[in-house]
């Protein structure tokens, strides 16, 4: 089983990442800012869950435990393959969406394509006690996991696929606090690409 993974970045696709390390390159799926944080060339090294099925080895990759913990944490859940659980980690900052589920705010999660009313319920319901003890003490109001979500359908309804307008919300810095300068970043962001 792969825990970690350092190496060199060969090639970035739309959901995951090249790594060569000690000569052998490996696809490993990643969420949107560690796809925008990284380039060719570049050093790269992540914490790594070996998802092992019957037809299926795939790699998913994280900058920390924290994240890679939650990722498991997220696989627990009834209905959450490990693509599911990559696609909820990229609706926002991962504070945002622990805060999301300790609030029982189940709409947003409907915004993950694949996920449903009762899988956004289920999530809530088996995770809530869980990450109240993983907040890490930090509060973050309910409303800003919404707004993360409306800022997807704003670009969504600008004419950007779900993928590329959450990719962008995502990667907006974190020194960002009004909504219209977090679309003009998400804007300004999306026409590079």
């Amino acid at each position: 089983m792969i825990g970690y993974i350092s190496g060199t970045v060969r090639a970035v696709h739309k959901n995951y990442l090249i790594v060569e390390t000690a000569g052998i390159g490996y696809r490993v799926f990643v969420t949107p800012p560690v796809l925008l944080s990284e380039a060719v060339g570049k050093n790269v090294s992540l914490y790594v869950f070996t998802y092992v099925r019957e037809d299926l080895l795939a790699l998913f990759g994280f900058y920390n435990l924290n994240e890679l913990d939650f990722f498991e944490l997220l696989l627990t859940v009834s209905g959450v393959g490990p693509k599911i659980a990559l696609s909820i980690m990229s609706l926002a900052d991962l504070n945002v969406i622990k805060s999301g589920i300790a609030n029982g705010d189940a709409s947003v999660f409907t915004k993950v394509s694949g996920v449903g009313r009762k899988t956004s319920e289920r999530l809530i319901v088996e995770l809530k006690d869980k990450v109240g003890d993983i907040m890490e003490g930090k509060e973050i109001p309910g409303a800003a996991m919404q707004a993360h979500a409306d800022m997807i359908d704003v670009l969504m309804a600008l004419g950007y696929s779900r993928t590329e307008a959450r990719q962008a919300v995502a990667a907006l810095p974190k020194d960002i606090t009004k909504s219209e300068d977090k679309i003009r970043e998400a804007l300004r962001a999306l026409a590079k690409h």
